[in-house]
């Protein structure tokens, strides 16, 4: 696949080509392309080439990648090909990229496998955020799981401070009449009074 610039500047026919391969795979059952390797090319020569890593899709697809970059910022995806070329005097970036190099249809990208990797720093950071509400929620559960029934302990005690202590002669004297003008009352001596202990 060659792009042609023509002429710019000192650049006599600037041609930026790209070598694609398609190949087929027995265990995802489908052909898939890859990019090998980007020539420059101007003054009717190749003058600088790059190796391509990891720039591949399923064949029915599309490729892109918001940086494909022979930069080390955006992991440097191009690579020189040798030392003893021009490659190291180029600093090669295409933004928003997208290549599809068969079945196309209409003139139309196909739908685009990204190069995001699985493990970009957001959905890393949401990883480690979801393990923490998970410990957190564990840690909830084991609290709620070990936490003992309150027991209740009904005791009644006489109060030492209500009576005075009670001898052996007056046992058969426990009430004591009131004086009232109709009916007749009595009056415990030993009062009574209940703890409730939870």
């Amino acid at each position: 696949l060659s792009l042609k610039f023509g002429d710019i500047g000192n650049l006599k026919g600037l041609i930026i080509r790209f070598l694609l391969t398609t190949t087929y795979y027995q265990l995802s059952v489908q052909n898939w392309f890859s990019l090998h390797r980007l020539q420059l090319l101007y003054n009717h020569s190749i003058q600088a080439t790059f190796n391509a890593t990891r720039i591949y899709a399923p064949a029915s697809y599309s490729y892109h990648c918001e940086h494909v970059s022979s930069l080390q910022r955006y992991d440097a995806l191009l690579i020189p090909s040798s030392a003893n070329d021009l490659s190291k005097l180029w600093e090669v970036t295409f933004i928003d990229f997208q290549i599809q190099g068969f079945n196309i249809q209409e003139g139309h990208f196909a739908y685009a496998k990204d190069c995001a990797s699985f493990f970009s720093p957001a959905i890393l950071m949401g990883l480690v955020m979801s393990l923490i509400l998970l410990l957190v929620l564990a840690y909830a559960l084991h609290m709620l799981i070990h936490l003992k029934s309150l027991d209740r302990h009904y005791e009644c005690k006489a109060s030492p401070a209500s009576f005075a202590e009670v001898k052996d002669n007056d046992i058969g004297d426990e009430k004591e009449p009131l004086r009232s003008s109709g009916n007749e009352s009595y009056e415990l001596r030993n009062q009574q009074f209940c703890k409730i202990y939870i």
